[in-house]
């Protein structure tokens, strides 16, 4: 099975969501329809900008939580080596 850290972004450079999933289309469709989070309901925050499969579930969590603590520019960096136009990505999930 494969876990993905993932961020949700409400548009380009702005509010960030940072979480961890087995399932990242079903988990991106949650928070669109607003049953996921609270955060990203309120801000709107539903675009998936970023990310990143691990095989171990345990290393997906550690990954997320060291994510979320990094600083603002980090983040912003790592999407942006990836997804340099910020990009949602979620078509590419049904592919």
């Amino acid at each position: 099975m494969s876990y993905f850290v993932y961020i949700l972004a409400s548009r380009k450079h702005g509010t960030l969501y940072v979480g961890v999933t087995n399932d990242l289309g079903r988990r991106v469709e949650d928070h669109r329809s607003g049953t996921a989070s609270g955060f990203t309901k309120k801000y709107r925050v539903h675009m998936l900008v970023y990310a990143e499969t691990h095989d171990d579930i345990e290393e997906a969590i550690r990954r997320e939580k060291a994510i979320k603590e990094w600083k603002r520019a980090w983040k912003v960096q790592l999407i942006e080596k990836a997804n340099p136009e910020w990009n949602d990505l979620t078509e590419s999930l049904n592919r």
